[in-house]
């Protein structure tokens, strides 16, 4: 491919190496890379209110797919652009069906405002059931009422003791045609949100915000939520620690992401 006109890169897994950093390397090709005028666009399953850290890192206040492609925040601004959001009727019919497919799940969600740390403790909610997947969580335990009063740009299903492949085969039979069903780990944890929302709808947005087409962008992943923006994207790279889905839909496959892996191919044109 020829010097790209976006670069696009899942952050955790794939950009981000030991301890939730990036490189020096990582950083120092970033940076040359927007100084030569080709913008990033981080694409996550995170919400907004964990981005402005991993910018701060970079260097690089992108803008940015969250909540895998449901959200689309510029970080410079501290303002969401756009939210796509489950309402409530489809919200309960979508729980139901989760605590009919996997049963003995707990229920999350994932609310947005205005930025990122707008209303930070009604953003992310759980009933008491949920056992979180990440340690030090920052959700808020609420009555079920609460969880499922408001429209949410995602709602997480998790289940410490299964698989996430295997939750999301059940899930999507039960509730596939209501959201889109996803994970970005393997330890027991599903990520729903609108049907035909994912990081590929999200990208786009984000291409056409900064005035470029799709084989004008690479795209770096690792989990299956990176799936659909891989194949959209001019240039899909999956890093060698990538879920085997995303390493056969890969046009390229780099050094994992402890390895450096999305460095050693941005050094090809910056």
């Amino acid at each position: 491919m020829q010097s790209p006109r976006l670069v696009a890169t899942d952050v955790d897994g794939t950009l981000l190496g030991a301890g939730e950093d990036p490189s020096p390397r990582t950083r120092a090709v970033i940076r040359r890379m927007v100084d030569a005028g080709v913008p990033l666009v981080l694409a996550t399953g995170r919400p907004p209110r964990w981005i402005p850290r991993v910018c701060e890192a970079l260097g690089v206040h992108a803008l940015t797919v969250a909540a895998n492609g449901a959200v689309l925040y510029d970080a410079a601004a501290d303002r969401v652009l756009a939210a796509e959001t489950l309402d409530v009727d489809v919200l309960a019919e979508v729980a139901a069906g989760l605590r009919s497919a996997v049963p003995g799940c707990g229920l999350a969600v994932e609310r947005v405002g205005d930025g990122a740390f707008d209303r930070r403790d009604e953003q992310f909610v759980s009933e008491a059931a949920y056992v979180h997947a990440w340690p030090h969580p920052d959700h808020r335990r609420v009555a079920p009422g609460d969880l499922l009063g408001e429209p949410v740009v995602k709602v997480l299903a998790r289940h410490p003791t299964r698989t996430s492949a295997d939750m999301a085969t059940a899930a999507r039979r039960a509730v596939g045609h209501l959201v889109d069903v996803t994970y970005s780990a393997g330890g027991g944890l599903l990520e729903c949100s609108v049907r035909g929302i994912d990081k590929a709808h999200g990208l786009a947005r984000a291409a056409a915000h900064h005035g470029v087409a799709a084989d004008e962008v690479v795209a770096f992943g690792d989990m299956p939520n990176d799936l659909a923006m891989l194949r959209w994207a001019g240039h899909g790279v999956a890093v060698a620690n990538a879920h085997p889905d995303v390493l056969h839909v890969a046009d390229e496959v780099t050094a994992s992401n402890l390895d450096d892996g999305v460095a050693s191919v941005l050094e090809r044109w910056f």
